[in-house]
């Protein structure tokens, strides 16, 4: 007799006391957009002895990944594009680890904590928001040389890279290592791509402003996309528009072209260029997350979870799914078309899918997600922007400003919204921080020379 079961009957007075159970356990995998938006909303529709809401992820924080290229780019401080999952889900059990493996037959995980053994955990329902991750080609040198865009670390680390490689182009006597430390590459032209590219571009020209021999005409930009437009999700016209913008700020785009090698930083395009660079940043799409094929859950051709229009897995009881790693029927659209995977869906899938837990807990029916797509807004560094949102195109500043209002608008709880906005209007006032502290990323090293050892891996 599964708990979920004992503990419905015990409320209704269908078992002896000495049969009743805990209440039943709401295994909540992964802490991203779905993670946290399903957990606020089931500790808020939830009655305090109706479940346990149980949240496991290896990071201990929620990242609004739309405001990365600002925190890489300086306009937003890297804290405030988290959210702490043990301040906002205070009545949640909170686990920092890792989910390895599911057994949903069993209705039990394999977690791996940060340190120590792995161990099992029991459940009654399951919710799969285990997002996505890069998804990378065995292209050489790729997972050596370049960088990701999917974490605020990566954000940090290239904030940091770049700042750091105008440091040293300006102390070099080295032509060949200038020219290297002053080139980027950016291998993809999605959201990610794009944006970052900007907001770095945005940054390190206004940093040349206090190097003796560095202009701006020296940086070396490259955006490189495999297919024919960038920024599909804002529309054909929208995306030739950015294209002249980018192209008018001095990027080199290349479409049509793919990167072949990267190994130790000579990058080599499809196209026949060839040229060094420091920082290689990929941005070429994602896939769903490697636990869902240590599962016994229905997936999809792309690894996705197949779920129903109610959120529900296919075919599975007590499983649930949303956001980029599940498969789910977009109702407004043509049929056999699926929800996009991006944040708009997933902010609202999350209070479904929460919704529908509680209904089917207390022995209603759930019902059916729907959302029309609305659009799609885009930053291109300072006061520059492109939207495209109810069909309505807008570029320039205008797409700039609600790029802003609407991620603020979305980023989770009073606190962190009013710290973003603190940081755009202390911009405003203040000339921008141009520090690298690229040391951070490997801070043993002074203690270990001064010591004579080297730390242990």
């Amino acid at each position: 007799m599964s708990s979920s079961y004992r503990f419905v009957m015990a409320k209704i007075g269908a078992l002896r006391p000495e049969e009743s159970a805990s209440p039943p356990r709401i295994l909540v995998v992964g802490g991203g957009y779905v993670g946290l938006y399903t957990a606020m909303r089931l500790l808020k529709k939830l009655r305090d002895d109706e479940a346990v809401v149980t949240v496991v992820d290896p990071r201990s924080y929620m990242t609004y990944q739309p405001f990365l290229p600002e925190a890489a780019g300086g306009s937003v401080s890297p804290r405030h594009v988290v959210v702490p999952l043990r301040r906002v889900l205070r009545g949640a059990e909170i686990i920092t680890a890792r989910v390895t493996a599911i057994d949903h037959a069993a209705k039990r995980a394999t977690v791996a904590p940060l340190e120590g053994a792995p161990y099992t955990l029991d459940y009654d329902v399951l919710v799969s928001a285990v997002g996505s991750i890069s998804r990378t080609l065995p292209i050489p040198g790729l997972g050596q040389w370049a960088t990701g865009f999917k974490t605020v670390e990566e954000a940090i680390q290239l904030r940091n890279r770049v700042l750091e490689c105008l440091d040293i182009a300006e102390s070099t006597r080295d032509a060949a290592v200038r020219e290297r430390n002053l080139t980027v590459v950016v291998v993809g032209a999605g959201f990610a791509g794009v944006e970052a590219l900007a907001e770095l571009q945005d940054m390190a020209r206004y940093a040349t402003r206090y190097y003796r021999s560095i202009k701006p005409s020296d940086l070396r930009f490259l955006l490189v996309e495999a297919s024919h437009t960038i920024l599909p999700e804002v529309g054909p016209e929208m995306g030739r528009w950015t294209l002249e913008e980018l192209t008018a700020r001095g990027i080199d785009v290349k479409l049509d072209t793919r990167l072949e090698s990267c190994v130790d930083g000579h990058v080599e395009l499809s196209d026949g260029t060839r040229v060094d660079a420091e920082t290689v940043i990929w941005t070429a799409g994602v896939r769903a997350h490697p636990v869902l094929e240590s599962s016994d859950l229905p997936l999809d051709e792309r690894g996705k979870l197949r779920c129903t229009a109610t959120l529900q897995v296919e075919g599975v009881a007590d499983a649930w799914g949303a956001g980029d790693s599940a498969s789910v029927p977009d109702v407004t659209e043509v049929e056999g078309s699926t929800c996009a995977p991006n944040a708009q869906h997933a902010v609202r899938q999350s209070k479904v899918l929460a919704d529908n837990i509680v209904a089917t807990l207390r022995g209603k029916q759930p019902t059916i997600y729907s959302h029309k797509y609305v659009g799609s807004v885009a930053g291109l560094g300072l006061y520059q922007g492109v939207a495209n949102v109810y069909g309505i195109k807008v570029k320039g500043w205008p797409a700039w400003f609600m790029h802003r209002t609407y991620h603020v608008s979305r980023v989770p709880t009073l606190s962190r919204k009013a710290r973003v906005v603190a940081d755009w209007t202390l911009a405003l006032f203040f000339k921008r921080e141009i520090v690298s502290l690229w040391s951070m990323h490997e801070p043993f090293h002074e203690f270990q020379d001064a010591a004579g050892t080297k730390r242990a891996a």
